[in-house]
């Protein structure tokens, strides 16, 4: 593995302590978050997305099949408005 994947799989490892674990729902957060942040930081991203908007994103997804989802996750690590929720 290269050194940057590496470093990147890491940073994503770290954020990834900031989205605890739950419900089925919850856990689908962060199935959908981690290959959605990878993409974000590799070589092939189209845009400087943070790790905010790729949290939005993660959370819209998982709204489309439950529609009452409350998401669990660092409010001061993640800096996100509470519209989405």
């Amino acid at each position: 593995m290269n050194e940057k994947l590496k470093a990147i799989r890491e940073q994503v490892k770290a954020e990834m302590e900031h989205i605890p674990r739950g419900g089925s729902a919850q856990n689908e957060l962060r199935m959908i978050y981690w290959p959605l942040r990878m993409n974000s930081l590799g070589k092939k991203a189209k845009a400087d997305e943070t790790k905010e908007d790729i949290l939005k994103r993660a959370i819209i997804e998982v709204k489309k099949t439950h529609s009452d989802f409350k998401p669990q996750y660092n409010e001061q690590f993640f800096k996100i408005e509470s519209t989405i929720e």
